[in-house]
C-alpha cells in the first residue's frame, strides 16, 4: 500500500496539465471590502473600481466572503455584494467572523462557517446561486489532523470545496497604508506605497513560481491570494499586465484546481497557516529552496501593525 502510495504521489508531480497555458485563478478574500474606513461610500468605490476593472482586463475571479464586515448595516453590505452578484463574481465562505481553528477550536469554528453560509446562502438565492468554496482566514486549518479532517468533513458535506493558495504577496500589508494615504489625500504617499507593492508582487510572482518548477519538476496552475481592498481596485490593470508578461493565464479556481497537484494529500496538521507549496513539499519530503524569498518591506509591516485594530 505505501509503495502504491508513493507510485501515486510520482504521478500528481510528474502528470502534465492538458493545456500548454500556465494557469492563474485570482481569489479576493474579506468581501465586501478589507479597508481602513468603514465609510459606506468609500466601499462602493473600492467595489466598483475593482469590478470594472475585472471587467475591463476580462479577469474571472472570486471573492470570498466574512459575514460580520458591515454586520450593523445589513443594507450595505448586501447592497456591496450584490454588485459582485450582479457582475457574475462567484462568491465563497471566509466564515462569519473571520476567526481561526487554532482559537476557536473545531466546533465553533464550523458554527462560525455555518453562520456565514446561510448567510451566503440568502444573498446567492436570488441569482439562483449556491455557496461552492471555501477559504480558511489566515490559511489556518486546524492545530491537529484530527480537527482539520472534523471540518472538512463539514465543508464536503455541505457541498464545499477548499481553496488553497500557492501564490501570496502579503497584499494585504499593503492595504491599509495606501488606504490611510487615499484618505488623507496624500497622493504622494500612496503612490510610493502602490509601487512598492507591485515591485513586492513581481519578485513574490518570480519565486513562487521558481518554487512550484523545483518542487514538481514543472509549472502548476496556481492560485493567488488577494484582498478586496482599494490598493487592489487602483493597482489591477497593472497586477493584469504583470501575469500576462509571465505567460500566466487569468483562469476560473475551477479550471486551476483540475491541475493534479491539488490532488496532494496533507500528511499532517498546519496550523501556521503556510501555502500550499509548503504543505506539499512536507508530504513530498522535499525542503523548498528560500533562496530569493523575501518578507514584505519593514516599513510597510510596521506601518500595518499600527493601523490594524482587529483582535
Amino acid at each position: 500500500m505505501i509503495r502504491w502510495a508513493a507510485i501515486l504521489i510520482l504521478f500528481l508531480i510528474a502528470a502534465p496539465h492538458p493545456a500548454a497555458a500556465e494557469r492563474v485563478a485570482l481569489t479576493f478574500d474579506d468581501l465586501p471590502t478589507l479597508s481602513l474606513s468603514e465609510d459606506p461610500a468609500y466601499a462602493t468605490t473600492t467595489t466598483r473600481r475593482l469590478l470594472a476593472d475585472l471587467r475591463r482586463e476580462r479577469l474571472p475571479a472570486i471573492g470570498f466572503v466574512v459575514g460580520d464586515k458591515f454586520e450593523d448595516t445589513p443594507a450595505v453590505r448586501a447592497a456591496l455584494l450584490g454588485r459582485w452578484i450582479r457582475a457574475g463574481v462567484e462568491l465563497g465562505n471566509h466564515t462569519y467572523s473571520h476567526g481561526s481553528p487554532n482559537k476557536m477550536g473545531a466546533e465553533a469554528y464550523i458554527a462560525d462557517i455555518a453562520r456565514d453560509d446561510a448567510l451566503l446562502r440568502q444573498i446567492l438565492a436570488p441569482a439562483h446561486r449556491t455557496p461552492r468554496w471555501f477559504r480558511h482566514p489566515y490559511l489556518e486549518t486546524g492545530p491537529t489532523l484530527a480537527d482539520q479532517r472534523r471540518i472538512e468533513a463539514w465543508l464536503a458535506a455541505n457541498g464545499y470545496r477548499i481553496a488553497p493558495v500557492t501564490v501570496v504577496n502579503s497584499d494585504d500589508q499593503f492595504a491599509l497604508p495606501y488606504d490611510e494615504a487615499i484618505l488623507k489625500g496624500d497622493r504622494g504617499a500612496a503612490a510610493a506605497i502602490q509601487g512598492e507593492y507591485l515591485a513586492y508582487t513581481a519578485i513574490c510572482l518570480d519565486w513562487y513560481r521558481k518554487a512550484a518548477l523545483e518542487l514538481l519538476g514543472r509549472r502548476p496552475d496556481l492560485v493567488m491570494l488577494l484582498h478586496a481592498s482599494r490598493l487592489n481596485a487602483d493597482s489591477l490593470g497593472d497586477l493584469a499586465a504583470m501575469l500576462r508578461t509571465r505567460g500566466l493565464t487569468p483562469s476560473p479556481l475551477d479550471v486551476v484546481m483540475r491541475d493534479p497537484a491539488y490532488a496532494i494529500a496533507e500528511v499532517q496538521a498546519d496550523a501556521n497557516g503556510d501555502d500550499w507549496l509548503e504543505r506539499w513539499s512536507v508530504t513530498l519530503k522535499k525542503d523548498l529552496d528560500w533562496t530569493g524569498f523575501q518578507d514584505p518591506p519593514a516599513d510597510v509591516v510596521a506601518a500595518t501593525a499600527r493601523l490594524d485594530t482587529e483582535p
